[in-house]
Protein backbone atom coordinates (compact mmCIF):
# COMPACT_ATOMS: atom_id res chain seq x y z
CA UNK A 1 0.00 0.00 0.00
CA UNK A 2 3.13 2.39 0.98
CA UNK A 3 4.82 1.95 -1.85
CA UNK A 4 1.12 2.48 -4.61
CA UNK A 5 0.21 5.72 -2.23
CA UNK A 6 3.94 6.64 -3.10
CA UNK A 7 3.49 6.05 -7.10
CA UNK A 8 0.34 7.57 -7.21
CA UNK A 9 1.29 10.77 -5.42
CA UNK A 10 4.52 10.89 -7.68
CA UNK A 11 2.89 10.70 -10.66
CA UNK A 12 -0.11 13.31 -9.94
CA UNK A 13 2.14 15.86 -8.57
CA UNK A 14 2.96 18.37 -10.97
CA UNK A 15 6.76 18.62 -11.23
CA UNK A 16 8.76 21.77 -12.44
CA UNK A 17 12.08 23.11 -11.37
CA UNK A 18 13.66 26.83 -10.82
CA UNK A 19 16.70 28.45 -10.48
CA UNK A 20 17.56 32.46 -9.95
CA UNK A 21 20.08 34.82 -9.29
CA UNK A 22 20.56 38.35 -9.45
CA UNK A 23 23.95 38.85 -9.50
CA UNK A 24 26.05 37.63 -12.23
CA UNK A 25 28.03 39.27 -13.76
CA UNK A 26 28.52 39.28 -17.76
CA UNK A 27 29.92 36.70 -19.46
CA UNK A 28 29.92 34.74 -16.25
CA UNK A 29 30.08 30.63 -17.61
CA UNK A 30 29.22 27.60 -15.00
CA UNK A 31 31.30 23.95 -15.89
CA UNK A 32 29.91 20.99 -14.98
CA UNK A 33 32.79 18.78 -14.01
CA UNK A 34 31.97 16.38 -11.21
CA UNK A 35 31.37 13.29 -12.77
CA UNK A 36 31.05 11.33 -9.50
CA UNK A 37 28.62 13.76 -8.11
CA UNK A 38 24.74 12.03 -6.53
CA UNK A 39 23.52 10.11 -4.18
CA UNK A 40 20.69 11.07 -1.33
CA UNK A 41 21.29 13.77 0.73
CA UNK A 42 19.26 14.40 4.35
CA UNK A 43 18.73 18.15 4.92
CA UNK A 44 15.94 17.44 7.11
CA UNK A 45 15.15 14.27 9.41
CA UNK A 46 12.11 14.19 11.41
CA UNK A 47 11.83 17.60 12.27
CA UNK A 48 9.24 18.35 14.32
CA UNK A 49 6.99 21.59 14.11
CA UNK A 50 5.12 23.16 16.76
CA UNK A 51 1.70 25.29 17.73
CA UNK A 52 2.43 28.07 14.75
CA UNK A 53 0.26 30.70 16.64
CA UNK A 54 2.13 30.26 20.06
CA UNK A 55 5.72 31.31 21.53
CA UNK A 56 8.54 30.15 20.07
CA UNK A 57 8.98 26.73 21.59
CA UNK A 58 13.21 26.00 23.24
CA UNK A 59 13.24 22.42 21.96
CA UNK A 60 16.94 21.55 21.34
CA UNK A 61 17.38 21.48 17.33
CA UNK A 62 19.98 19.02 15.45
CA UNK A 63 23.27 20.61 15.01
CA UNK A 64 23.20 23.33 11.97
CA UNK A 65 19.43 23.20 12.15
CA UNK A 66 18.08 26.80 13.10
CA UNK A 67 14.66 27.16 14.54
CA UNK A 68 13.15 30.48 12.90
CA UNK A 69 9.61 29.90 14.66
CA UNK A 70 7.38 27.25 15.65
CA UNK A 71 6.73 26.69 12.05
CA UNK A 72 10.23 27.01 9.98
CA UNK A 73 13.47 25.70 10.11
CA UNK A 74 16.56 26.49 8.27
CA UNK A 75 19.75 24.81 7.77
CA UNK A 76 23.31 26.01 5.79
CA UNK A 77 24.47 23.75 2.85
CA UNK A 78 28.15 23.06 3.27
CA UNK A 79 30.65 23.40 0.29
CA UNK A 80 31.13 19.22 0.89
CA UNK A 81 27.24 19.07 0.61
CA UNK A 82 26.52 21.24 -2.47
CA UNK A 83 29.92 19.46 -4.29
CA UNK A 84 28.23 16.19 -3.97
CA UNK A 85 24.62 17.41 -5.42
CA UNK A 86 24.36 16.25 -8.99
CA UNK A 87 22.77 17.85 -11.76
CA UNK A 88 19.69 15.83 -11.95
CA UNK A 89 17.47 16.66 -8.71
CA UNK A 90 15.07 15.90 -7.06
CA UNK A 91 13.58 16.88 -3.88
CA UNK A 92 11.24 14.13 -1.61
CA UNK A 93 9.64 15.82 1.60
CA UNK A 94 7.78 13.36 3.64
CA UNK A 95 5.51 14.98 6.45
CA UNK A 96 4.67 12.44 8.94
CA UNK A 97 1.62 13.17 11.57
CA UNK A 98 2.08 14.43 15.27
CA UNK A 99 -1.06 16.45 16.61
CA UNK A 100 -2.75 18.69 14.07
CA UNK A 101 -5.28 16.32 12.60
CA UNK A 102 -5.94 19.18 9.89
CA UNK A 103 -5.09 20.18 6.48
CA UNK A 104 -1.88 22.75 6.35
CA UNK A 105 -0.34 24.78 3.55
CA UNK A 106 3.41 24.29 3.75
CA UNK A 107 6.21 24.97 1.66
CA UNK A 108 10.20 24.46 0.97
CA UNK A 109 12.51 26.56 -0.07
CA UNK A 110 15.97 28.43 -0.67
CA UNK A 111 17.22 31.36 1.18
CA UNK A 112 20.30 33.43 -0.15
CA UNK A 113 22.26 34.97 2.70
CA UNK A 114 24.89 37.56 1.72
CA UNK A 115 28.33 35.43 2.75
CA UNK A 116 29.87 34.41 5.95
CA UNK A 117 26.64 36.86 7.84
CA UNK A 118 24.64 35.25 10.40
CA UNK A 119 21.27 34.48 9.36
CA UNK A 120 18.73 36.77 9.33
CA UNK A 121 15.48 35.56 7.53
CA UNK A 122 14.19 38.90 7.11
CA UNK A 123 17.67 39.93 4.71
CA UNK A 124 17.59 36.56 2.90
CA UNK A 125 16.68 36.23 -0.58
CA UNK A 126 13.60 33.56 -0.42
CA UNK A 127 13.00 31.08 -3.34
CA UNK A 128 9.98 29.06 -2.92
CA UNK A 129 10.64 25.58 -4.71
CA UNK A 130 7.48 23.54 -3.63
CA UNK A 131 4.03 23.94 -2.15
CA UNK A 132 2.01 21.22 -0.75
CA UNK A 133 -1.04 20.99 1.35
CA UNK A 134 -0.82 18.17 4.41
CA UNK A 135 -3.60 15.47 4.66
CA UNK A 136 -6.14 15.28 7.24
CA UNK A 137 -4.30 12.50 9.52
CA UNK A 138 -4.72 10.92 12.98
CA UNK A 139 -1.26 10.08 14.20
CA UNK A 140 -2.72 6.86 15.40
CA UNK A 141 -3.51 5.46 12.15
CA UNK A 142 -2.11 4.30 8.99
CA UNK A 143 -0.55 5.89 6.82
CA UNK A 144 0.65 8.15 9.11
CA UNK A 145 2.83 9.81 6.41
CA UNK A 146 2.48 10.95 2.81
CA UNK A 147 5.62 11.91 0.41
CA UNK A 148 5.70 14.79 -1.83
CA UNK A 149 8.25 14.55 -4.61
CA UNK A 150 9.76 17.63 -7.06
CA UNK A 151 11.90 17.55 -9.44
CA UNK A 152 14.11 20.79 -9.35
CA UNK A 153 17.12 20.11 -11.79
CA UNK A 154 16.88 24.34 -12.03
CA UNK A 155 17.86 24.41 -8.29
CA UNK A 156 20.80 22.03 -8.90
CA UNK A 157 21.63 25.08 -11.33
CA UNK A 158 21.82 27.69 -8.46
CA UNK A 159 23.52 25.35 -5.75
CA UNK A 160 25.99 24.94 -8.76
CA UNK A 161 26.69 29.23 -9.66
CA UNK A 162 29.94 30.01 -8.82
CA UNK A 163 28.81 33.52 -8.80
CA UNK A 164 26.20 32.75 -6.41
CA UNK A 165 28.61 30.56 -4.29
CA UNK A 166 30.63 33.56 -3.70
CA UNK A 167 28.40 35.86 -2.76
CA UNK A 168 25.94 34.27 -0.95
CA UNK A 169 25.97 31.05 1.67
CA UNK A 170 22.77 28.60 0.60
CA UNK A 171 20.48 27.71 3.57
CA UNK A 172 17.41 25.05 3.08
CA UNK A 173 14.33 25.85 4.69
CA UNK A 174 10.89 23.94 5.78
CA UNK A 175 7.97 25.33 6.84
CA UNK A 176 4.47 23.73 8.14
CA UNK A 177 2.24 25.91 9.94
CA UNK A 178 -0.03 23.95 12.14
CA UNK A 179 -2.31 24.40 15.42
CA UNK A 180 -2.77 21.31 18.02
CA UNK A 181 -5.80 22.56 19.26
CA UNK A 182 -8.47 19.96 18.11
CA UNK A 183 -5.87 17.37 17.98
CA UNK A 184 -5.80 18.14 21.72
CA UNK A 185 -9.84 16.75 22.02
CA UNK A 186 -9.88 14.34 19.48
CA UNK A 187 -6.56 12.62 19.37
CA UNK A 188 -5.44 10.37 21.46
CA UNK A 189 -2.37 10.79 23.00
CA UNK A 190 -2.10 14.57 22.28
CA UNK A 191 -3.47 15.84 24.86
CA UNK A 192 -1.84 19.01 25.86
CA UNK A 193 0.70 18.65 23.48
CA UNK A 194 2.03 21.38 21.34
CA UNK A 195 3.44 19.33 18.39
CA UNK A 196 2.12 19.59 15.18
CA UNK A 197 3.99 17.34 12.24
CA UNK A 198 7.43 15.96 11.52
CA UNK A 199 8.59 17.25 8.22
CA UNK A 200 12.10 15.39 6.63
CA UNK A 201 13.75 16.37 3.17
CA UNK A 202 15.93 14.70 0.95
CA UNK A 203 17.61 16.17 -1.96
CA UNK A 204 18.33 13.15 -4.66
CA UNK A 205 20.45 13.40 -7.27
CA UNK A 206 22.33 12.08 -10.01
CA UNK A 207 24.84 13.40 -12.15
CA UNK A 208 23.68 13.26 -16.39
CA UNK A 209 27.29 12.73 -17.04
CA UNK A 210 27.66 15.60 -19.24
CA UNK A 211 30.73 18.34 -19.01
CA UNK A 212 28.83 21.42 -20.02
CA UNK A 213 29.40 24.73 -19.80
CA UNK A 214 26.28 26.99 -19.19
CA UNK A 215 25.29 30.35 -19.14
CA UNK A 216 24.90 32.45 -16.57
CA UNK A 217 21.66 32.39 -14.46
CA UNK A 218 19.79 35.58 -13.37
CA UNK A 219 17.52 36.34 -11.54
CA UNK A 220 14.33 38.53 -9.91
CA UNK A 221 12.60 37.65 -7.31
CA UNK A 222 9.41 39.38 -6.97
CA UNK A 223 7.30 38.01 -4.55
CA UNK A 224 7.47 35.38 -1.61
CA UNK A 225 4.71 34.06 -0.26
CA UNK A 226 2.81 37.14 -0.13
CA UNK A 227 -0.83 36.92 0.38
CA UNK A 228 -2.82 39.13 -1.71
CA UNK A 229 -7.26 39.50 -1.55
CA UNK A 230 -9.48 42.35 -2.93
CA UNK A 231 -10.10 44.11 0.77
CA UNK A 232 -6.34 44.41 2.36
CA UNK A 233 -3.45 44.06 -0.53
CA UNK A 234 -4.66 44.61 -3.49
CA UNK A 235 -4.31 47.11 -6.20
CA UNK A 236 -7.65 48.26 -6.29
CA UNK A 237 -9.84 48.34 -3.22
CA UNK A 238 -12.80 46.02 -4.01
CA UNK A 239 -10.39 43.74 -6.63
CA UNK A 240 -8.13 40.94 -6.56
CA UNK A 241 -5.06 42.25 -8.76
CA UNK A 242 -1.66 42.58 -7.69
CA UNK A 243 1.41 44.44 -9.79
CA UNK A 244 4.90 43.71 -9.39
CA UNK A 245 7.37 45.63 -11.10
CA UNK A 246 10.84 44.46 -12.27
CA UNK A 247 13.62 46.72 -12.80
CA UNK A 248 16.52 44.51 -15.00
CA UNK A 249 20.01 45.95 -14.84
CA UNK A 250 20.34 43.56 -17.76
CA UNK A 251 19.23 41.73 -21.17
CA UNK A 252 18.07 38.56 -20.30
CA UNK A 253 18.01 35.87 -22.42
CA UNK A 254 15.09 32.76 -22.77
CA UNK A 255 13.64 34.47 -19.79
CA UNK A 256 10.97 32.55 -17.68
CA UNK A 257 8.36 33.28 -14.70
CA UNK A 258 7.57 30.61 -11.97
CA UNK A 259 4.67 31.16 -10.50
CA UNK A 260 2.88 29.04 -7.45
CA UNK A 261 -0.75 30.62 -6.18
CA UNK A 262 -3.08 28.73 -3.97
CA UNK A 263 -6.59 30.12 -3.13
CA UNK A 264 -7.62 29.66 1.06
CA UNK A 265 -10.56 31.05 3.30
CA UNK A 266 -12.50 27.85 4.96
CA UNK A 267 -15.26 30.03 5.76
CA UNK A 268 -18.77 29.40 4.76
CA UNK A 269 -18.40 30.56 1.08
CA UNK A 270 -14.78 30.90 1.31
CA UNK A 271 -11.89 30.65 -1.67
CA UNK A 272 -11.14 27.20 -1.04
CA UNK A 273 -14.58 26.12 -2.19
CA UNK A 274 -14.74 28.23 -5.39
CA UNK A 275 -12.77 27.74 -8.53
CA UNK A 276 -11.84 31.20 -10.17
CA UNK A 277 -9.92 32.02 -13.35
CA UNK A 278 -7.00 33.60 -12.75
CA UNK A 279 -5.25 35.92 -15.35
CA UNK A 280 -1.49 36.91 -16.17
CA UNK A 281 0.02 39.44 -17.77
CA UNK A 282 3.89 40.61 -18.23
CA UNK A 283 4.09 44.51 -19.44
CA UNK A 284 0.27 44.62 -20.18
CA UNK A 285 0.37 41.44 -22.12
CA UNK A 286 -1.59 38.40 -21.03
CA UNK A 287 0.39 35.22 -20.62
CA UNK A 288 -1.50 32.69 -18.92
CA UNK A 289 -4.86 31.94 -17.80
CA UNK A 290 -5.56 29.29 -15.61
CA UNK A 291 -8.28 27.86 -12.77
CA UNK A 292 -7.15 25.87 -10.30
CA UNK A 293 -8.67 22.80 -9.10
CA UNK A 294 -10.25 20.76 -11.45
CA UNK A 295 -8.80 17.05 -10.66
CA UNK A 296 -10.05 14.53 -8.58
CA UNK A 297 -8.79 14.01 -4.94
CA UNK A 298 -9.50 10.23 -4.74
CA UNK A 299 -6.24 9.40 -5.32
CA UNK A 300 -5.34 11.08 -1.70
CA UNK A 301 -8.06 9.79 0.21
CA UNK A 302 -5.83 6.82 1.70
CA UNK A 303 -3.42 9.36 3.73
CA UNK A 304 -6.40 11.70 5.06
CA UNK A 305 -7.32 9.21 7.77
CA UNK A 306 -9.13 11.70 9.89
CA UNK A 307 -12.87 12.46 9.33
CA UNK A 308 -13.36 15.46 7.49
CA UNK A 309 -15.89 17.05 5.86
CA UNK A 310 -13.50 17.58 2.11
CA UNK A 311 -13.54 14.21 1.85
CA UNK A 312 -16.57 12.24 3.30
CA UNK A 313 -17.48 8.98 3.74
CA UNK A 314 -17.83 8.08 0.58
CA UNK A 315 -15.73 8.71 -2.82
CA UNK A 316 -17.08 11.74 -4.95
CA UNK A 317 -16.95 11.78 -8.82
CA UNK A 318 -14.15 13.58 -10.87
CA UNK A 319 -16.73 15.87 -11.94
CA UNK A 320 -18.36 16.59 -7.96
CA UNK A 321 -14.45 17.17 -6.93
CA UNK A 322 -13.77 19.33 -10.27
CA UNK A 323 -17.10 21.44 -8.82
CA UNK A 324 -15.19 22.82 -5.65
CA UNK A 325 -11.59 21.68 -5.05
CA UNK A 326 -9.19 24.12 -5.45
CA UNK A 327 -6.32 21.84 -4.14
CA UNK A 328 -6.27 18.53 -2.66
CA UNK A 329 -5.06 17.78 1.15
CA UNK A 330 -2.29 15.36 0.46
CA UNK A 331 -1.07 16.65 -2.89
CA UNK A 332 0.88 19.70 -4.44
CA UNK A 333 0.57 22.64 -5.34
CA UNK A 334 1.76 23.20 -9.34
CA UNK A 335 4.51 25.92 -10.03
CA UNK A 336 3.28 27.45 -13.34
CA UNK A 337 6.23 28.12 -15.87
CA UNK A 338 5.23 30.71 -18.09
CA UNK A 339 7.87 31.93 -20.93
CA UNK A 340 8.42 35.53 -21.65
CA UNK A 341 11.18 34.61 -24.46
CA UNK A 342 14.21 37.53 -24.61
CA UNK A 343 14.08 40.83 -22.55
CA UNK A 344 15.36 43.76 -22.53
CA UNK A 345 17.68 46.13 -19.88
CA UNK A 346 15.00 47.99 -17.69
CA UNK A 347 11.61 48.10 -16.08
CA UNK A 348 8.78 44.76 -16.73
CA UNK A 349 5.44 45.15 -14.78
CA UNK A 350 4.02 41.73 -14.05
CA UNK A 351 0.30 41.75 -12.98
CA UNK A 352 -1.73 38.88 -11.54
CA UNK A 353 -5.72 39.04 -11.44
CA UNK A 354 -8.79 37.04 -10.28
CA UNK A 355 -11.74 39.37 -10.87
CA UNK A 356 -13.94 36.56 -9.62
CA UNK A 357 -12.88 36.13 -5.80
CA UNK A 358 -14.84 37.82 -3.75
CA UNK A 359 -13.21 37.06 -0.24
CA UNK A 360 -16.37 36.57 1.99
CA UNK A 361 -16.73 38.57 5.12
CA UNK A 362 -13.10 39.74 4.21
CA UNK A 363 -11.78 36.39 5.19
CA UNK A 364 -9.26 34.20 2.75
CA UNK A 365 -6.20 34.85 0.59
CA UNK A 366 -3.76 33.98 -2.15
CA UNK A 367 -0.18 33.36 -1.24
CA UNK A 368 2.00 34.56 -4.57
CA UNK A 369 5.13 33.23 -4.93
CA UNK A 370 7.01 34.52 -8.26
CA UNK A 371 10.35 34.81 -9.81
CA UNK A 372 11.76 36.33 -13.20
CA UNK A 373 14.59 33.36 -14.20
CA UNK A 374 16.77 33.42 -17.65
CA UNK A 375 20.21 33.34 -18.80
CA UNK A 376 22.87 36.03 -19.33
Amino acid sequence: MKNLLFALLCVSTLLFSCKQSDIAPSGTKNTETNATAGGTLRVFDQILFYDGYAATVSEPVPEGVIRVNNSKYVKKLTAAQIESIGNVLQMKVTIKAACDNYDRIAYAGLALVKKNTTYSDADAKHLEIGRFITPFMNKNKKPDEVPYLFSINNVASILKDATINSDYDLYFELSVFGVPYAANKEIAGCAGRNDTFFGTVDLISTNSGVTATTPAVILEPMSFNQNINNYDNTDVAGKTVKSITVNLATAVKSAKLYLITSNHGANSGGEEYNRRDHFIYFDNVQKLTYKPGGKSCEPYRPVNTQGNGIYGPTPKTTAQWASFSNWCPGDAIPIRVIDLGDLTAGSHTFKIEVPDAVFKDKQGYIPLSVYLQGEK
